[in-house]
């Protein structure tokens, strides 16, 4: 049999999901915190979106559906993928979405490159770390030829040293697995009980590192399709950020900072000492490997510009005071101190709770919440306040603050209803449209089908949607489940209002 693929997983799927850090409004906020102009926010109608590897195409299908005007391409070599993922575009009714089925690696020199628009956005999640050589080198080819001056680029990939103890996991799953079953996602499933093994065995460079026991617990819950792509792909090949950062330097991309916002703040990413290490250094990429060796992510989420246009700190600051911001969760439930890699991030209560409070009435800029009467000195900081509230993802971006429920979007949730109603867990995370949003607002499966539910049905019935949705529950789960379908619809309709969904 011909391996087309050329080491990579193609004889299973990849999940369908939305990953915020994709959504242009988010990047555009990331880039104007980071100090970078971005005109995105201001004029978000006009806009080319492309995508590399994406996969069933279910975040980019949201993005289109979510903003009519745009012009979105999306690009995945399997054919398994573009094939699944025209067919749900098609469903939910999206007509502003392409799919091509092309190899990174050569597309740039292909005829069909042509069919490739310029870009003013494009991303690449779960990409980069998991193709050859080859494949980057083209990725950038492209890149370089289709984003225009000012674009955005944003890059997700595994990243070292963070992954340094985890290279052994890796190959033992790879490895084992390949020798152990047949397909992908049951090889995936294999190694991965090997490594538990050898981890419950004590085997020192796995069980002695924490990094390894943390990931080990977050997989116990992961889809069969997203191990499979995860972990048995031949060229997987975790990298440093200063590597990447200089292969982009060289197609004319400048790296601008984290769409991870809160990461782009060194006093929650290292300690003092580390910090006064680091500011030794004017080069932005060697203090940026600095942080990372202190404690930085496992995955990168960086932004890349072509061309970038660096702004002065009050111009910065005017800039993002325009910006609109949304609650994605109720105050009762607003998170006031979470973990970062310095430690935790402690939101100071006087200052962030009268603005959570405004942002559960409406949804407000950043200049209105500093505004506010009796605002203590020190707190008025622009980059900040967006910074925790998005970054903590407590709160997001509003591209279109009058815009109102698009009712062509009713179609898209029911399809990504149906979508969800075949996964394997109800809590599993996908994403309501949003057109006021210009994104996706994520949620469990379960508040999706609910939702999409609500809109067709108008009147809600949690005990009969408990028996509808989940079929084979006892009674007893099955009543649970009404009483958590009747606490969703309680606590959450006031955030879908508040983004714009209904």
């Amino acid at each position: 049999m011909s391996d087309w693929g050329g080491g990579y997983v193609t004889d299973v799927g990849y999940v369908a999901g939305y990953h915020p850090e994709q959504a242009p409004g988010h990047l555009a906020l990331a880039a104007l915190i980071s100090g970078v102009a971005c005109e995105i926010i201001e004029r978000p109608e006009e806009l080319s979106y492309l995508e590399l590897g994406a996969g069933l195409g279910f975040g980019t299908t949201l993005l289109a559906a979510s903003n009519p005007s745009w012009r979105v391409t999306a690009i995945d070599f399997n054919p398994e993928h573009v094939a699944a993922a025209r067919a749900f575009a098609a469903e939910a009714g999206v007509g502003n979405v392409t799919f091509l089925e092309a190899d990174l690696a050569t597309l740039s020199d292909q005829p069909m490159a042509a069919l490739v628009p310029e870009a003013d956005v494009a991303s690449l999640h779960g990409l980069w770390s998991w193709v050859s050589e080859e494949t980057r080198a083209g990725i950038l080819k492209l890149l370089g030829a289709k984003v225009r001056a000012g674009g955005l680029v944003h890059v997700s990939y595994n990243a070292l040293p963070a992954w340094q103890g985890a290279l052994g996991l890796q190959r033992v799953v790879r490895e084992a697995g390949r020798r152990l079953a047949g397909r992908s996602d049951r090889q995936a499933a294999a190694g991965i009980g090997v490594a538990r093994a050898l981890v419950a065995a004590g085997a020192r460079h796995l069980a002695a590192d924490p990094f390894v026991k943390q990931l080990l617990e977050r997989l116990s819950g992961a889809a069969p399709g997203y191990l499979a792509h995860e972990f048995m792909n031949a060229a997987w090949k975790p990298v440093f950020h200063v590597d990447v950062a200089t292969g982009m330097a060289e197609a004319k991309f400048s790296w601008v900072g984290s769409a991870r916002l809160y990461e782009n703040f060194p006093d929650l990413m290292m300690n003092e000492a580390e910090r006064a290490e680091a500011a030794r250094f004017d080069d932005p990429l060697l203090f940026e490997l600095i942080k990372d060796i202190s404690g930085g992510p496992a995955l990168r989420h960086d932004i890349y510009v072509r061309g970038a246009r660096r702004l002065g700190e009050n111009e910065r600051n005017r800039t993002l005071s325009g910006v609109m911001l949304t609650l994605t969760t109720r105050p009762s439930r607003f998170a006031y101190e979470f973990e970062v890699p310095a430690g935790k991030a402690n939101l100071h209560r006087g200052f962030y709770e009268p603005a959570v409070e405004a942002l559960a009435a409406t949804p407000q800029t950043v200049g209105a919440l500093l505004a506010r009467p009796g605002i203590e000195p020190g707190h008025a900081n622009p980059p900040e306040l967006a910074a925790m509230l998005v970054g903590s993802g407590q709160a997001m971006v509003v591209l279109r603050p009058a815009a109102g429920p698009l009712p062509a979007l009713d179609r898209f949730h029911a399809a990504a209803a149906r979508l969800a109603g075949r996964f394997d867990k109800l809590d599993r995370p996908i994403a309501l449209a949003s057109h006021r949003l210009g994104g996706g607002l994520v949620v469990p499966a379960l508040e999706l089908m609910i939702l999409s539910r609500l809109v067709t049905e108008g009147a809600a019935e949690p005990a009969l949607w408990a028996r509808l949705i989940a079929p084979g529950l006892e009674a007893e789960q099955a009543e649970g489940l009404g009483k958590e379908i009747a606490r969703i619809l309680d606590e959450r309709t006031q955030i879908w209002r508040l983004a714009g969904v209904v």
